[in-house]
């Protein structure tokens, strides 16, 4: 039994220190105190009690510094240069893109719940609500989708005028230069309830609020370039599109083929030291009918008239479309939903230095302006986008599934049905969770590049399966386009969201755990910096810390595993509670499981895209369940939200629990994965997915008029006015639900055999006949019939109506475009900026 004792005592004693995370001294002094009562009052061998006293003696040299510099950092710092892959400097900038925030403490394997539970509430100012609910109200109204989609393939002038008069193309400029300057909460609140609405609308006005000219002036530009362009695009007399991708180059924006060659030439009648730019460009929006096109090119300098180098790199540079060489005008037609997206081409465009944003000084900083704009950018546009969709759908599944009627029941009823809507309800709840929280702490100053990009991938992809899943419901009163159609355009463009700013593979496969695991791991960047740099102290620190480090997380995932996370702190005693603990133990689990990955396969992970996939999912789903829980605490922790939450937090936990199994399922080394899931999984594969039963608890909240189905769908456009069928079916569902008692009692009539008809309008009339309903209830019951019937009609149209018109003759079309491109560059002449002075010319 002694002997048992002393077995185990060793290794409690240093999962303990491991666990408490004790420094290297710390431990030292406990683990010789420990040896020297073994050699006191136990029962080993001599043979057994040497061993013991030789380790805890290299246990000791290791707090020597000296010694440990010498004869072990300096031998692990040869093998660390070899292992490490090397980094380009577009690499490079773009981990060090943004700032890290709360995925930080999630890489940490404990994170701090203090620092999330202190941010305040996400709220807009009076004049960001003022805004929405007049100016956008108003825009939502004039919004016919059909008439957008279909019979105009553009939005009427009358809502240009109105975008441009309200100056929604600029929420981003600040008040100073004609802009609103509204916080990105406001821009996203926005853009979601736009949404609702019209895709083609949000979209239209998300490209000039996000990285564009006005976004790379703002943070670059030279002062003379912002106080020219920043008025004129808050006004909306320029139209402004950025150009990126290109034929032969989309996801590899570092590949671009468009050149730029700095070069003496003529500009508005005298020469200058310019750049003669060429461009071939596709997928722009707005480049149609831009009138300031923001350009990514490739700077080459080969007679030296700037500087000393040959090539520059990426440059990002203004060039008005009215110039000479400049094309644009031909649009993209985006599977049905017309936003003004097409391509541009440039040759020999000739602008002056000063086009370059920033100025020459900024000459190939083009790629980092990029990235370090999209790591905040790609977090707010395409996010709040899917929100509206998403909440939009949601809104109008529920209110159908309780007003249509099958087999004698709503068919909200239906399981089948039920678990589609419960999974619409969660998703939408994570959607609007992740970046009401995001969003506010890009307001309060941060530029969380990672949780940007899990926002990007996971909100679109939610919002396609929600897309899907609302089709599902409503079967064919979703597939038959027309003006009574409130779905097909919204899931036709699900794939547009899924291509744009970081295709989605890309995304999952490289960016959130790729930049994630250099950017927020807390020693591998300092270990990378070290490992370049000149000074073997700074890496004997970093290592040394990242020991100490993987071995407190292989203690927490150990114990937390065996204990069910059950005496982790929480911030909270409430149902929520047992979340919070878990989300800490697959915290420590997925930092433990990211080292030996890392370890394991050094630069190859880069290239094992799956592994890298699935550690971005464990973080991704523990990052998002986190703000489950922090949105739940922002809205008073209301307690009919609950099983919204826990249907949320349930899923979100089991697939990160999922995940973790498969990448342990595939890691190359089979004893590490076997050590890693001893330490992740000792007692197994324990958390379970949501109930059945959670999923139609949530099915009542939303086919009810409850509290919980406004709060979740809030911020969606739900007048209830003639053409808005949100509020509509809205409108039919408080009636419906209020007529309840009628409904019954038709229903026992009918169940009785005291009906002869079949449909509900004569047996509304029979039950009247027969004294059943009064004539009073008869009617609301008819009027009720007519509002569904209204709503759940679908459009048909005549074959003339449907067929395409034949093509315009290519002359006519000719004709009219160098009409246009005439009158933009008689435009472009009067309004050009002047060239600015130019280096060695004053």
């Amino acid at each position: 039994m002694a002997a048992l004792f002393w077995f185990l005592l060793f290794p409690l004693v240093a999962v303990t220190l491991a666990y408490q995370q004790r420094t290297l001294k710390q431990a030292t002094l406990v683990m010789g105190a420990t040896l020297l009562l073994y050699s006191l009052f136990g029962d080993g061998g001599g043979l057994w009690l040497l061993i013991l006293w030789l380790l805890f003696l290299g246990l000791l040299l290791l707090n020597v510094d000296d010694f440990r510099l010498r004869h072990v950092s300096r031998h692990l710092l040869a093998i660390y240069r070899r292992m490490l892959p090397p980094m380009s400097q577009t690499e490079r900038e773009a981990l060090e893109a943004g700032t890290v925030w709360w995925e930080g403490e999630l890489f940490s394997g404990n994170p701090d719940w203090e620092k999330l539970q202190q941010m305040p509430a996400p709220r807009l100012s009076r004049e960001e609500q003022a805004f929405l609910d007049g100016p956008t109200e108003t825009l939502c109204h004039m919004l016919d989708d059909w008439q957008i989609t279909h019979q105009l393939a553009d939005m009427p002038p009358e809502v240009w005028a109105y975008l441009k008069q309200e100056k929604f193309f600029a929420m981003i400029i600040p008040k100073r230069y004609g802009g609103l300057e509204f916080s990105s909460l406001a821009q996203s609140r926005v853009l979601a309830k736009l949404a609702s609405r019209s895709l083609v609308t949000a979209s239209t006005v998300g490209v000039p609020n996000s990285l564009g000219p006005a976004e790379l002036l703002l943070h670059y530009g030279t002062e003379a370039q912002k106080d020219y362009y920043l008025p004129r695009l808050a006004s909306g007399e320029e139209i402004p599109c950025f150009a990126l991708t290109s034929p032969r180059v989309g996801s590899d924006a570092t590949a671009i083929t468009d050149t730029g060659v700095v070069c003496r030439g003529e500009y508005e009648g005298r020469e200058i030291i310019g750049i003669r730019l060429n461009w071939d460009k596709r997928y722009i929006t707005l480049a149609p009918i831009a009138t300031v096109l923001g350009l990514a090119f490739k700077l080459y300098d080969p007679d030296h008239l700037i500087g000393e180098q040959d090539e520059y790199g990426i440059t990002a540079a203004l060039v008005p479309t009215g110039l000479t060489g400049v094309t644009i005008g031909r649009r993209h037609f985006p599977l049905n939903i017309p936003f003004l997206n097409g391509p541009t081409q440039g040759q020999d465009v000739f602008v002056p230095l000063d086009a370059i944003i920033g100025g020459v000084e900024r000459a190939g900083e083009g790629w980092k302006m990029l990235v370090e704009q999209l790591s905040v950018g790609r977090g707010i546009t395409l996010p709040s986008n899917a929100i509206g969709t998403g909440k939009a759908a949601v809104y109008a599944s529920g209110a159908y599934a309780r007003i249509r009627h099958q087999f004698g029941l709503p068919v909200g009823k239906f399981h089948g049905v039920g678990e589609v809507l419960a999974r619409m309800a969660g998703y939408t709840y994570i959607m609007n969770a992740a970046a009401d929280v995001t969003i506010s702490a890009i307001d309060a100053g941060e530029r969380p590049a990672v949780p940007a990009a899990i926002l990007k991938y996971h909100n679109t992809e939610m919002a396609r399966t929600i897309a899907n899943d609302a089709m599902d419901v409503q079967g064919g009163k979703g597939i038959m386009l027309g003006p009574k159609n409130y779905l097909g355009r919204n899931y036709q463009g699900m794939p547009i969201a899924i291509t744009v700013e970081g295709a989605n593979i890309l995304t999952r496969g490289l960016i959130i755990f790729g930049q994630g695991a250099v950017r927020c791991h807390p020693y591998v960047l300092a270990e990378m910096e070290a490992a370049t740099g000149e000074r073997p102290v700074d890496f004997d620190r970093a290592l040394f810390g990242h020991v100490g480090y993987a071995l407190t997380n292989a203690a927490r995932s150990l114990v937390l595993a065996l204990t069910q996370a059950r005496f982790v702190s929480a911030p909270t005693r409430d149902a929520t509670r047992r979340y919070y603990q878990h989300i800490s133990r697959y915290s420590a689990a997925f930092a433990l499981v990211s080292d030996a990955a890392m370890l394991t396969l050094g630069g190859a992970l880069k290239r094992k895209e799956l592994l890298s996939a699935r550690l971005g999912d464990v973080l991704s789903n523990i990052y998002l369940a986190s703000m489950v829980l922090k949105h739940y605490q922002n809205q008073g922790s209301p307690k009919a939200d609950l099983p919204l939450v826990e249907w949320a937090c349930r899923t979100l936990l089991y697939r990160a629990q999922e995940q973790l199994h498969g990448l342990l399922r595939n890691l190359p080394n089979r004893f590490v994965s076997l050590l890693l899931r001893i330490l992740v999984f000792p007692r197994g594969r324990t958390y379970s997915a949501p109930a059945d039963e959670l999923g139609l608890q949530i099915v009542e909240l939303l086919i009810k008029p409850t509290d919980s189905r406004q709060r979740l769908c809030q911020g969606i456009y739900r007048s209830v006015e003639p053409g808005n069928p949100l509020g509509l079916l809205q409108e039919a569902l408080e009636l419906s639900e209020s007529l309840k008692p009628l409904e019954r009692k038709v229903f026992d009539a009918r169940r009785e055999g005291r009906f002869h008809s079949e449909d509900i309008p004569s047996q509304v009339d029979e039950a009247e006949a027969l004294g059943i309903l009064t004539p009073e209830e008869a009617e609301r019951l008819r009027e009720l019939d007519r509002k569904v019937m209204a709503l759940i009609a679908v459009d048909d149209f005549s074959a003339a109506e449907l067929a395409a018109g034949p093509p315009p003759r290519k002359k006519a079309v000719r004709k009219k475009a160098a009409k246009k491109k005439a009158a933009r560059k008689k435009v472009a002449k009067k309004s050009a900026p002047k060239a600015g002075p130019v280096p060695g010319q004053e």
